[in-house]
Formats: C-alpha cells, sequence, structure tokens
C-alpha cells in the first residue's frame, strides 16, 4: 500500500508539474484573445443572467433541460466551492507566501474564459439520455466536437474514478475531523448522519441534488464572505498592509518551500485551479443540464462560477490570513508544537479567531462543514454521469449506492492513499479536455458570434 501511495504521489507530482499548470493557464490565455476579453467585457451581464433573470426572457423556463440557470451554477459551485477555498488557500499562503493569492487572482482571470469555452461545449454537443435527461461535458463534446471517442471513455473514466475520493472519501472525511475537533463527536457518528443526508439528496438525481445545491451554496457562501467581511472591517488598519504585501511578493517571495518567483507562482497557481475547477471539465456536465435558448447564455453563468470562487470567496481567505499573519511588514507563518509551520483548515481557523475571537474558528469549522457537504452532493453528479458514459445509462442508480457508501468509508478510514489516487485521478480528467478547448476554440468563438449577433437582430432577448 505505501509503494502505491508513492507511485500516485509521484505521478500526481507530475500531473500538476509547471507544464500542466502552464497548459491549464495558457489555454485560459488563448481563449481571452480569441473570445476578445469576453470575460471582462460581459461579466455584469452573466452575473445579470445567473442572479436576476427577466421573467420568461432569457430564464429557459420554456427551453430544453433539466434545471434552471441558477440550479446548474449552484451545482457547479456546490463542487468548487469546498475545502480548497479554506484549507487550500491556507496551503497556497504558507507554501508559496503570500503573493500566492496575487497568482490565484491571475489563475482565475484568465480561468473564467476557460470556465466560458466548457459551458458552450457543454450545451452544444449535450445530448438527450435514454431516460429523458441531459447529458453532456467533456466526455460529449470529444467524442462529437473531436471526434476521439477514445479520449471522451479516458476523461470519463478519470472522472469516475477521481469522484470517490476528491468528492467524497477526501470530503466526508473532512467534515468528520473538523466535527470531532470543534465539538467531541466521534467520526461514526458523523459518518452515518452525513451518509444518511448525502443519500436523501443525491438518489434523487440532479434535480434533488440542484436544488439542495440552491439552498445550501449561497446561504454557505453569504455567511462565510459576511464573517471574512466583518474581520477585515474591524481591522482595516491591517488590510493595506496586506494587500500591499500580497502584491509585492508575487514577483519576490516569502515562501516557506524555497521561497522563489517560481514557488510562488506555482502554489498560486495550483491552488487557484484547485479551488476554481477551470479547465478541469468537471462544471461542464453541470452546465449541460440547464435549461438554456443559447450555449452561450449558459456559458456566461459558468463563468460568473469562477468569479465568484475564486475573486470572492478565496480572496477573503487569502487577505484574512495574510493581515493575521503579518507583524508589521513581516509575514510570520504560526508555529506547531513540532516547529513546523500550521497549514491548511487549521490555520485559516486560527487566523479567524486570532482576528475575531470567538465566532471566528466557529465560521471556519461551519464553512467546512458545509463546503464540503456541498461538494459531496456535486461531485456525485459528474461521477455518475462520468460512470453513465462508461458504463452505460443502467449503472447510475449502482454508481450512487457505492458513492453513499464510500462517504461513510471516508469519515473512518486513513486516506493517504485515497488522497494520492484521487488528487492524480482529477488532474488527468484535465488532459483531454484541455485538448478538446484547444482544437475546438474555433467552435466556441463561432457561437459566441452567433449568440451576439442574434441578440443585437433581436432574436435573442
Amino acid at each position: 500500500m505505501e509503494g502505491l501511495k508513492n507511485f500516485f504521489d509521484m505521478v500526481g507530482g507530475w500531473v500538476w508539474g509547471p507544464v500542466m499548470l502552464a497548459l491549464l493557464v495558457g489555454t485560459g490565455i488563448l481563449l481571452t484573445i480569441r473570445l476578445v476579453g469576453l470575460q471582462f467585457s460581459m461579466l455584469p451581464y452573466a452575473l445579470k443572467l445567473a442572479f436576476f433573470p427577466h421573467p420568461k426572457k432569457g430564464d429557459g423556463s420554456d427551453h430544453e433541460g433539466d434545471i434552471s440557470h441558477f440550479g446548474a451554477l449552484m451545482t457547479a459551485l456546490s463542487a468548487t466551492i469546498g475545502t480548497g477555498n479554506i484549507a487550500g488557500v491556507a496551503t497556497a499562503v504558507i507554501m508559496g507566501g503570500p503573493g500566492a493569492v496575487f497568482w490565484m487572482w491571475i489563475t482565475a482571470i484568465f480561468g473564467m474564459a476557460t470556465k466560458y469555452g466548457e459551458g458552450v461545449l457543454a450545451v452544444k454537443y449535450r445530448i438527450i439520455n435514454a431516460k429523458g435527461e441531459m447529458s453532456g461535458g467533456p466526455m460529449y463534446y470529444i467524442e462529437h466536437g473531436l471526434k476521439q471517442k477514445w479520449l471522451a471513455l479516458l476523461f470519463a473514466l478519470f472522472g469516475t474514478i477521481a469522484s470517490f475520493g476528491i468528492g467524497s472519501s477526501v470530503q466526508s472525511n473532512s467534515v468528520a475531523q473538523a466535527v470531532h475537533s470543534s465539538f467531541g463527536v466521534d467520526q461514526v457518528y458523523t459518518g452515518v448522519i452525513l451518509t444518511v443526508l448525502t443519500a436523501i439528496v443525491v438518489l434523487g438525481g440532479i434535480r434533488s441534488i440542484a436544488t439542495a445545491s440552491s439552498l445550501i451554496v449561497p446561504i454557505m457562501a453569504v455567511l462565510y464572505v459576511a464573517g471574512g467581511l466583518v474581520i477585515i472591517t474591524l481591522n482595516l488598519d491591517k488590510v493595506g498592509p496586506a494587500v500591499g504585501l500580497i502584491l509585492s511578493d508575487a514577483f519576490s517571495g516569502a515562501a516557506i518551500a524555497g521561497g522563489a518567483i517560481g514557488t510562488v507562482i506555482r502554489y498560486g497557481v495550483a491552488r487557484g485551479v484547485f479551488s476554481n475547477e477551470a479547465g478541469m471539465g468537471s462544471a461542464p456536465i453541470a452546465a449541460a443540464a440547464a435549461k438554456t435558448d443559447h450555449s452561450v447564455r449558459q456559458a456566461l453563468v459558468s463563468m460568473t462560477g469562477t468569479f465568484l470562487d475564486t475573486i470572492v470567496v478565496c480572496s477573503i481567505t487569502g487577505i484574512v490570513l495574510v493581515m493575521g499573519l503579518t507583524q508589521g511588514s513581516e509575514f510570520t507563518p504560526l508555529l506547531g508544537e513540532d516547529g513546523k509551520a500550521i497549514t491548511g483548515a487549521v490555520l485559516t481557523g486560527k487566523v479567524f479567531d486570532l482576528l475575531l475571537p470567538g465566532p471566528g474558528g466557529w465560521i471556519v469549522t461551519i464553512g467546512l462543514i458545509f463546503f464540503a457537504y456541498s461538494t459531496i452532493l456535486g461531485w456525485c453528479y459528474y461521477g455518475e454521469k462520468c460512470a453513465a458514459y462508461v458504463f452505460g445509462d443502467r449503472s447510475a442508480n449502482i454508481y450512487r449506492v457505492i458513492y453513499v457508501a464510500s462517504v461513510m468509508i471516508g469519515t473512518v478510514a486513513s486516506l493517504d492513499l485515497v488522497w494520492a489516487a484521487a488528487d492524480t485521478f482529477n488532474g488527468l480528467m484535465a488532459v483531454p479536455n484541455l485538448i478538446a478547448l484547444v482544437f475546438l476554440s474555433g467552435v466556441i468563438v463561432k457561437e459566441t458570434k452567433d449568440f451576439k449577433a442574434k441578440r443585437a437582430s433581436g432574436e435573442l432577448p
């Protein structure tokens, strides 16, 4: 088992290495250029579509699809806004230095174009399965757009395997540990409750998942962001120095892991991509289920997910962490009893509690619980669609049962091997997806021009 873990650690190190990170960001840059900075010019309209659709005009209620624009966005965000927003940002700040936050922002800016491109292709190439439900995502646009069935199968296989780790076991383990640490509840009891709650939602399919996500995601995100903003407001004198340090350190480096500019960029980009999943190919699976009259309309809504996840939620975490760890002009990590720098969710909780004694730590604990639970729900849908593509639509119910069981297993098992394997397969998902985005970028541009022309002529609202 140790040898297998070492193998996945080695492969994962390559998968998430400089070449992959350059390809992920490079794809976003390519699409930004080809779309003439669409993520800047159309972000206000995209946010309006997501949260304030005009009744009967562009809300998609009378179009093909399973769920609303908002439901698709919340399903995608339920899987995207997770432990990475709390633990991942802390790891980036400690291992990469304060400047890593800046590179997370850069990743998100170009990642918005990537997420937009994924949304366009997801809706354009989606199909209606034997159950009358929408099925779409990278496996479908790779098969029908790129005409490479074998590559589509690889993506779906990687996605199925990754879902049991990054989607369920790792997340349920995080919840169980957080509840045990804060409330002293045995992890087995947490596992039983979490498994039952998961089963109630996911066994109902995409409509049930979208309904739950539409309730959980906005509430948890607003509470967490509000808590962060309260901390920032109460410590306004620390905001300027913190932001200044983020910007200056982005091109120098005060990292634990080397303190070099390459280290700062690496951790900022890696954790940014890990958090918002732009280019990973997961979010377009949810986007394909949306009721919409044009692929671009849902793509714009999908694009806002990266903005909300990284530019809003991750920024709150990052700025608060740098504020709490900056003494004068020096960035000073907190050390544990073993003399090593504290990182992950533990660090975020300690810093929130330091700047907002009492409720600060609770905000992180409760946020972590709901973030992880929502990720479990969203990833079940992703994994189910991937499994159905590989094994057929009849496998969906079997997949759901196994997925629910993996939630329970995750709360009590040692997950070193599971995490290493899931991290590797999660990264491998990106390879087929990025290949498709690059070679189908012309289709994305064509669909965008078609949408703008139809809106200009009044054919579309």
